[in-house]
């Protein structure tokens, strides 16, 4: 049986699909555009996308009861591989140990001008 996951405190879902879905024991959460929940707005930069799109994700993980340590698989999605390197110092920040395996693409675009976004798959049961 599936159960819909949504944190008042992330974006809300602007299509067909939820923020994330229990099944089977395992957490999927859908990508994290680095959208602040409360106001709407994108921050500037990277870095700061970056965290805010970490933020969002550990928003809709602790609805679940998880938290980042649940995490075992991550998608980024970059405008430009050339912010590997920033991105990766933020990411580095909340996953800090028993890192999650990770793909990182650069896209051609992201939703709304965004230059990240994350997907998530966590472990529901600790």
């Amino acid at each position: 049986m599936k159960k819909i996951i949504a944190s008042p405190l992330a974006p809300k879902a602007v299509g067909p699909y939820s923020q994330a879905v229990e099944a089977g024991g395992m957490l999927y959460v859908s990508g994290q555009l680095p959208v602040d929940g409360a106001t709407g707005t994108m921050p500037e930069g990277i870095e700061a996308q970056t965290h805010q799109s970490l933020k969002n994700l550990g928003h809709i993980l602790r609805e679940a009861g998880l938290d980042y340590a649940n995490v075992v698989k991550t998608t980024v999605l970059l405008d430009s591989i050339a912010d590997f390197a920033a991105m990766n110092a933020i990411y580095a920040t909340y996953f800090t140990s028993e890192m999650p395996a990770r793909v990182c693409y650069e896209v051609a675009k992201l939703p709304m001008g965004a230059l990240v976004e994350i997907d998530a798959v966590a472990v529901a049961e600790k």
